[in-house]
């Protein structure tokens, strides 16, 4: 998304913004519970080689998709629903010098326009606890070739929250998420049809101090806060964000989903 199109967001805009969309517009580049840590948790178990074919659904701003293509040299689809996200994706794809290798489409995880078995890896990182989450795993394995693989981060409460944080989180920051324990995740895909399911886990970092330089970088972490206090409303919209994301922090944490379509 380019400055002038940033600009023409007004005040009530930005304040619709969900957490996602509004931490793209800022420039975050990793926006998902596990930040880069669980994306590299995922690659380490992907088996990635140079000609795959991968798809990555809700692909947010493209990050990970660049990092496929660029170490794997694996050609990647890269699908979002939302335009915003398909704009940042397709500016940072061209950045990157990358146009050959990805291809940026809208698409939505509930109905993926393309045939069954099309993928050799299916990625979706923190986008099936947005939607049912029952049917967009079934789409995830439906799209992957037998033998394939499916990859997925997501949410999960890593102990039980008061309800206060339940209702702020779920509620309030991001209304129409769901997603439970651990033990939950495992049984959709399972149930899904992938099997030989693996996982890990940990904390949720994306938005503490030490996790946001981790994942941007200083240089990076700098220029999103230099955009932040560019606007007004993004100010604004700071400021009823951050109480909100810290009262949940302490219960949440993310899990790193991998399995096998069988042959």
């Amino acid at each position: 998304m380019d400055s002038g199109t940033l600009a023409r967001l007004s005040g009530a805009d930005v304040a619709a913004l969900d957490p996602y969309a509004f931490m793209a517009v800022i420039g975050k580049r990793v926006i998902h519970p596990g930040g880069r840590r669980s994306t590299e948790e995922l690659l380490e178990r992907a088996d990635l080689r140079a000609g795959q074919r991968v798809l990555d659904v809700g692909c947010g701003v493209g990050t990970t998709a660049i990092e496929i293509a660029r170490r794997h040299g694996a050609r990647v689809t890269a699908v979002d629903i939302s335009p915003l996200m398909l704009d940042r994706a397709r500016a940072n794809v061209t950045a990157a010098g990358l146009g050959e290798k990805i291809a940026v489409e809208s698409g939505d995880i509930l109905a993926l326009h393309f045939p069954a078995d099309a993928f050799d890896r299916v990625v979706a990182e923190a986008v099936t606890m947005f939607v049912d989450r029952p049917r967009a795993a079934r789409e995830l394995v439906r799209v992957c070739r037998p033998g394939g693989r499916v990859l997925t981060t997501e949410f999960l409460w890593r102990k039980p929250p008061t309800p206060q944080a339940r209702q702020v989180f779920l509620g309030e920051v991001c209304p129409g998420l769901s997603f439970d324990t651990l033990d939950d995740w495992v049984r959709i895909y399972q149930q899904a049809g992938l099997g030989d399911v693996q996982v890990t886990s940990g904390p949720f970092e994306m938005m503490t101090p030490a996790g946001f330089l981790h994942d941007e970088g200083f240089a990076n972490s700098v220029a999103i806060m230099g955009r932040a206090l560019s606007r007004p409303a993004y100010l604004k919209k700071m400021a009823w964000l951050m109480p909100r994301m810290n009262r949940a922090v302490p219960y949440l944490g993310y899990v790193a989903i991998s399995g096998v379509k069988p042959a």
